[in-house]
């Protein structure tokens, strides 16, 4: 079955899905992208060269285009804190939801979306593209390999050149928590998927140094447990003098017990544990072995939309369903409340206290 996409958000980002992500799923047959939606009539024409639709088929209001087109689902493309409206709109209108991350901009915001969504019979998809890109794909294979042996734990880097107004987005530097919310939620997530359990705890210090040209904080440093006894590490930072690993150019290494895996500029290399190396302090490791990435056709977005309309098709929930996506999102809610109190931070706890404060309102 081809199923009929309403695609809300076509600048920025949402130019990426018109260009990138959507046309392969339209080529195969999977969708059909029937109408668009923007505030801005200029960002029509993205949609309008890469499917072909008339300027009537475009709208600069989503309950608009929801009532005048028959579709099954909408993509969800715009700034987290609209994300809600548009998924009330698509609610009212019987549609499934595929959005871009975070959820929403709150934790209590995710929860009332996941809840809304759950009561209408609805599904949605969070597109949590970094998860499946190539590179962590290919880890994440070799990380649940027996040969590896049990996972100890995991260091995570994201650091990056762009402290000048502007750089990451004009409204990012006007956001509270903006590292957590735009960035983290990514790196975390790709992090706890890793470990192969929920987080237990999160211990999070963010700033934002006096050269940063932004309103929140853009420098974490972040230590996390997980429920399976692993632990991990993670560097977050936008305003540093250079770019060491920015966007899909992560570092991330897994420490194990037979092996060591390091991820670095989307180069994966094994290093063996070597009893006849033991005692050795000084100097560094002899050569690893470079692991040849994963090969198919489709990749993070791209691929997310493949995953999602398996699921509309009758299939498994996509992983980044958006029920198990609130891990996700209370994740980055407790890190961000832990900066606040300087105090770890039970993670299912608070999600379960959000849980139980949307039920009540």
């Amino acid at each position: 079955m081809t199923y009929r996409i309403i695609q809300v958000g076509t600048g920025g980002q949402g130019a990426q899905w018109c260009s990138t992500y959507l046309p392969k799923n339209v080529e195969d047959g999977l969708i059909d992208v029937v109408a668009a939606v923007d505030i801005d009539p200029e960002q029509h024409e993205n949609a309008i060269e890469q499917f072909g639709l008339e300027s009537d088929q475009c709208y600069t209001d989503v309950r608009t285009a929801f009532e005048a087109v028959e579709a099954d689902a909408c993509t969800i493309v715009v700034p987290p804190w609209l994300h809600e409206d548009i998924v009330d709109a698509a609610i009212e209108h019987d549609l499934h939801i595929l959005s871009e991350k975070p959820i929403a901009d709150s934790l209590a915001a995710s929860v009332r979306i996941a809840t809304k969504v759950s009561r209408a019979d609805l599904k949605m998809g969070v597109t949590m593209s970094h998860r499946f890109d190539r590179d962590k794909t290919t880890f994440r294979r070799q990380l649940r390999r027996e040969d590896a042996g049990p996972l100890d734990y995991l260091v995570g880097r994201f650091t990056c050149n762009a402290r000048s107004y502007g750089t990451w987005g004009a409204f990012r530097h006007e956001m509270e928590d903006v590292l957590m919310i735009e960035g983290a939620v990514h790196q975390l997530d790709f992090i706890a998927d890793m470990a192969g359990s929920r987080c237990e705890t999160v211990y999070a210090d963010t700033w934002c140094p006096e050269w940063a040209e932004y309103e929140g904080d853009v420098q974490a440093l972040v230590q996390l447990r997980f429920e399976n006894g692993a632990r991990a590490t993670w560097e977050g930072a936008k305003a540093n003098a250079v770019t060491l690993n920015g966007w899909n150019s992560d570092y991330l290494r897994a420490e194990c017990r037979n092996e060591t895996l390091v991820l670095d500029d989307r180069a994966l290399v094994r290093y063996p544990y070597d009893p006849e190396q033991e005692g050795v302090v000084g100097g560094r490791a002899t050569a690893g072995s470079p692991v040849v990435l994963d090969d198919r056709d489709k990749w993070g977005n791209t691929w997310l939309i493949e995953q999602f309309v398996d699921w509309l098709d009758g299939g498994e929930p996509m992983a980044t369903n958006v029920q198990d996506n609130l891990q996700s999102m209370a994740l980055i809610a407790a890190a961000m409340k832990s900066s606040r109190t300087g105090t770890p931070v039970d993670v299912q706890s608070l999600l379960e206290e959000t849980r139980q404060s949307i039920t009540t309102e």
